[in-house]
């Protein structure tokens, strides 16, 4: 796809990748809408770096209508949904699993990034055009100990991107799963603080270029998968 003014719909984009993802698509003449759940801080990215703000969470059904709406006031189309919204869960032995952090995670993680995608496929398919972009993890690949609630979400996810693409490549969807390692953001930290650079580790700069590089490919291909590591992390 053409990123040039091209509409893109960004969850999760006041920091981290979401943020340096929003960035990349302006600079590259794309027209870019974010959400997050920080009014403040997602006001004051907003204007930083020129997109729309939309004060919303994915885990609220009823906030992601709003985020349509408001969308669709502002923009004519939609050409990319990009599921980044995200969070971490508590990590935790099989033996002392709770139900509220297994509910607080997949609200995020599985359930707003569906109904976001429920409703971006209602357009693509009416448009016979789309992309959506599921910011999972390496995490979505292979289980590690005490990740349970956090892993296993991520693996919901990579089973719904297989679905979802499966569906919607007959109404020339393309439908991308993007698989960071270890990358230095706020993600995990319980006051969105962002963590220092560190040399041998991955920036959101990295994910934002993958990001957008693979959406450049001609509409007539699509890259399904892509994992990136930290060149040597050790």
């Amino acid at each position: 796809m053409k990123i040039e003014n091209s509409n893109f719909l960004l969850t999760g984009g006041s920091a981290g990748i979401g943020k340096a993802t929003a960035k990349k698509l302006i600079k590259n003449g794309g027209k870019v809408a974010i959400t997050g759940r920080d009014e403040s801080k997602l006001k004051s990215v907003a204007e930083e770096i020129g997109v729309l703000p939309i004060h919303a969470d994915v885990a609220n059904q009823e906030d992601v209508e709003k985020t349509y709406k408001i969308f669709f006031n502002e923009f004519d189309k939609l050409d990319c949904l990009i599921n980044n919204a995200g969070i971490g869960g508590t990590r935790a032995e099989v033996t002392g699993l709770d139900w509220d952090n297994f509910i607080n995670v997949y609200s995020v993680n599985v359930f707003g990034a569906a109904m976001m995608a429920k409703k971006a496929s209602q357009t693509f398919i009416k448009q016979n055009y789309g992309n959506i972009v599921n910011i999972a993890s390496t995490a979505a690949t292979k289980g590690y100990p005490y990740g349970t609630v956090y892993a296993s979400s991520k693996f919901a996810l990579r089973g719904m991107t297989e679905c979802w693409r499966a569906e919607l490549r007959k109404h020339n969807v393309r439908v991308i799963l993007i698989n960071p390692s270890e990358v230095v953001t706020a993600f995990g930290d319980p006051d969105r603080v962002e963590r220092k650079e560190v040399s041998k580790k991955l920036r959101s700069e990295e994910i934002a270029h993958t990001i957008v590089t693979t959406l450049e490919m001609d509409n007539r291909g699509f890259i399904p998968e892509v994992t990136i590591w930290a060149t040597n992390p050790f």
